[in-house]
């Protein structure tokens, strides 16, 4: 049976309802908060804190916050008015009234969940399909510019060849003529001849033979320097490809939102640029804000996703930096050396964010993975053998 929380406290104003419920050592990891209209349950096993609310609240702006041992929470009232207590008493005795309303409120919970879940698997499936649209759209326009170059070449060579043919047919008129009108031209048609014959044999001479020289040879450049023969092809072509299609995937719905901005505020890559230097400045907020727009107008530059865990590690919005990382390492894919510095850079971040959570044997994991793509980071095997000392230490003491 839970432990019941009972030294909590509680403010409020007319407009917002504040929780304040001490989590007795627990890590913020295993704390679970359910809210609803009319009951708030925070739960950090063994114990368990639950309200019946006095007045209905609007849980769709309702927050929480846990850190620093305590979870806080800020619950908007629907009606501005003060509150004479923080939970209806009437029930406090009534097992099956409080069963009830626990029993509603997970429902609504769960369906609250589920439509959450719901919503981002379409807007998801959207984005697809609108990428998919997108790249359809560039195909068929390449291949109709493909189409008029053929065509344009094909009505070149055919008047070529119908000029060409005219003047055949002029001058075998005007052979025909010269061979009606006797002697003399039948003279200058043999001098014609002759000359020709002249020409063929002076062709049918083998030329002198050519000047020495050097030939110059040059190779295709190619985009990730390996050989040829350890290269895994297949993969780097589809990380250019996906490159590429990134660079392509813009927003165009956000684009009519942002319209008021100027042209260049709209592009990803000048919003990067933006973010890098509000970070190398300390202006980790802003990075934050340059980088999100970035993100919102195109989805697929796991760059993006990585920098702004970078500032999260900074402002110590652990979840959130280990969430972009972890987008940043999916998007990273297929593994090849043209990608291996990012996946480096990211597996750091998300593992950081995890050992300042304590979760040494998750951060622990990311530095691996690091370590293992760049094996000779001397700053890398040290930390990663400081976390080893830490998890093995803490196993120890278990046992």
């Amino acid at each position: 049976m839970p432990l019941l929380v009972s030294d909590y406290s509680w403010t409020q104003n007319d407009s917002t309802v504040y929780i304040n419920v001490p989590l007795k050592g627990a890590k913020a990891v295993k704390v679970d908060i359910v809210s609803t209209d009319e009951y708030l349950k925070v739960s950090f096993p063994p114990y368990l804190f639950e309200a019946f609310l006095f007045e209905p609240v609007d849980e769709d702006r309702s927050s929480a916050k846990v850190g620093n041992g305590v979870a806080l929470i800020s619950l908007p009232k629907r009606i501005n008015k003060q509150w004479d207590q923080l939970m209806i008493t009437t029930i406090s005795d009534d097992k099956d009234k409080k069963k009830e309303i626990r029993e509603r409120a997970l429902l609504r919970y769960q369906e609250k969940l589920s439509s959450e879940s719901r919503q981002k698997a379409e807007k998801r499936q959207a984005d697809k399909k609108y990428t998919l649209e997108m790249m359809m759209k560039l195909e068929k326009e390449e291949r109709e510019n493909i189409q008029k170059i053929k065509d344009a070449e094909r009505e070149k060579t055919a008047a070529e060849l119908a000029a060409w043919q005219l003047r055949q047919k002029q001058e075998a008129e005007e052979d025909a003529k010269l061979s009606q009108r006797g002697s003399p031209n039948q003279q200058r048609a043999d001098q014609r001849t002759n000359s020709e014959a002249k020409s063929s044999k002076k062709q049918a001479d083998p030329p002198p033979p050519r000047v020495s020289g050097n030939i110059q040879i040059t190779f295709t450049p190619r985009v990730f320097p390996t050989a040829l023969r350890e290269s895994r092809v297949a993969e780097e072509e589809e990380w250019l490809n996906k490159q590429a299609e990134a660079r392509r995937a813009v927003n165009s719905e956000l684009l009519e939102e942002l319209k008021d901005l100027k042209e260049e505020q709209k592009n990803p890559d000048w919003l990067k640029d933006k973010g890098d230097k509000c970070f190398a400045s300390g202006d980790y907020l802003g990075a934050v804000n340059a980088y999100g727009l970035a993100i919102r107008l195109n989805r697929k530059i796991p760059a993006l996703y990585s920098n702004r865990a970078a500032c999260h590690l900074k402002l110590r919005n652990l979840h959130k930096a280990i969430g972009d990382a972890s987008q940043a390492l999916d998007l990273l894919t297929p593994p090849v050396a043209a990608n291996a510095a990012a996946r480096v850079r990211a597996s750091v971040r998300r593992g950081s964010a995890f050992c300042q959570l304590q979760l040494y044997a998750e951060g622990l994991q990311d530095f691996q993975a690091a370590l293992k793509i760049d094996p000779h980071n001397e700053a890398l095997q040290a930390d990663t053998q400081k976390i080893r000392e830490i998890v093995q230490g803490s196993a120890a003491e278990t046992q």
